[in-house]
């Protein structure tokens, strides 16, 4: 269980960039990825934006022409990102041992646009004509399978489902599973792809998405009072987890090092989390106890704040709790702003954002944040970048079912 864990590689495809740096380029710029829906039309909907992936070329992901025909979007999404991180960490298969190389690439929804879509076939034209794939490539581990199969990565691989916590889980249990030691590297992380006409009516229905269609750039608004729900994103992120002697023997490039995993339920509501966020604080608590460091010692939260009523005060409250008098101090941002929520693609964006701002020395803001809401007083990096030297920071990431997962990382020092 001593054995390190390190971050060697990262890959991402979001609505602000379809690659590391122009993805971190409009981050730290402040960049809005939110727009009007171009997938389909929206004139009968209550919401009618979202941060939809463009210019996305699966074909240029994968080995076979074909494969990307039999991989719905969020899986397409995972095998680019995937594909971005191996090319970033340097890894030459020809020299890992593939058996003790896993994946755990996730997803909170699945193939939803095939389901939709073969239902629609079905209804319309019968049971005959419904495709043959559809199964395959609807399940969300069938990312994690495509990825393993791309690679010849025969170590672990599973896909594990949280909501929105679960590219966190997916990247936590790497580290867990590296340092208990039953594999030395990772593919690890998760993507999401539910803008489709089903998923944005059954999130419009809950009352949970933001509803301000005329102003798409200044929709998504964590902790500002005028915020009105959260804006849905598509797109996905993979990062490399790699134990640090096996990176360190290949020369690796190393990012950050992993330090610690928490994980809490609720066991309060099914969406809401409780008042008090006490199952953020818990999994906070237990992130901090496996890293062995104390919260005056974390310079950066990147939040989960979804920009919701009850989720961004919430969350306020469990840092102020797990931090204390140095609440005040310590330095927030919600990439959210800027990208919406990507759901179960959400914890590995962050992480890669954790990652590059443990490298660059910069907080990237929080957009949209004009009039802080009631109770939203800390220091959530309004607007505008920060320079900041960042040594420790922590990944939030809360889904529906009470589901809570944090992960810190800490700059790598030898």
């Amino acid at each position: 269980m001593n054995r390190r864990v390190v971050l060697t590689g990262l890959g991402v495809i979001t609505p602000i960039g379809n690659d590391v740096d122009t993805f971190w380029r409009n981050c730290i710029n402040g960049v809005s990825g939110i727009e009007r829906i171009q997938a389909f039309d929206t004139e009968d909907y209550d919401c009618r934006i979202a941060g939809e992936v463009r210019n996305f070329e699966p074909k240029d992901f994968f080995k076979n022409p074909k494969d990307p025909r039999r991989a719905d979007r969020f899986a397409q999404f995972a095998m680019a990102a995937a594909k971005m991180a191996m090319t970033d960490s340097g890894l030459d298969l020809e020299k890992v041992n593939r058996e003790r190389f896993g994946v755990i690439v996730s997803s909170g929804i699945g193939g939803l646009k095939t389901l939709e879509d073969q239902h629609s076939v079905l209804l319309n034209k019968g049971p005959s004509r419904v495709s043959p794939f559809t199964i395959p490539m609807l399940i969300s581990n069938m990312a994690s399978g495509l990825i393993s199969m791309e690679f010849g990565l025969l170590g672990p691989n599973l896909c594990i489902v949280t909501a929105c916590a679960t590219s966190n889980n997916a990247i936590g249990e790497s580290w867990r599973m590296i340092k208990f030691g039953d594999a030395d590297i990772f593919l690890a992380g998760g993507s999401e792809a539910a803008i489709i006409p089903i998923g944005v009516a059954a999130f419009s229905s809950m009352r949970a998405l933001s509803t301000r269609n005329d102003e798409p750039h200044r929709a998504s608004r964590p902790w500002d009072r005028d915020r009105d729900g959260f804006v849905m994103g598509e797109g996905g992120g993979v990062v490399v987890v790699e134990e640090l002697e096996h990176a360190k023997a290949r020369g690796a490039k190393i990012y950050c090092e992993l330090i610690g995993y928490g994980l809490s339920a609720d066991a309060y509501h099914m969406t809401a989390p409780p008042p008090d966020g006490e199952g953020a604080v818990r999994a906070m608590r237990i992130a901090l106890e496996h890293a062995k460091i104390t919260p005056d010692q974390i310079d950066y939260v990147n939040a989960h704040a979804t920009s919701t009523g009850l989720g961004d005060i919430c969350e306020t409250r469990a840092i102020k709790t797990v931090f204390g008098q140095n609440a005040h101090k310590v330095s927030i941002s919600s990439t959210k702003s800027m990208t919406g929520h990507l759901l179960g693609g959400a914890g590995a964006i962050e992480m890669a954002v954790c990652a590059l701002a443990i490298r660059d020395s910069v907080i990237p803001p929080t957009i949209n944040l004009e009039n802080p809401g009631e109770e939203c007083d800390l220091d959530y990096t309004p607007n505008v970048a920060k320079e900041k030297k960042v040594r420790v920071a922590i990944n939030n990431s809360f889904g529906f079912g009470g589901h809570n997962a944090t992960l810190v990382a800490t700059e790598f020092t030898g």
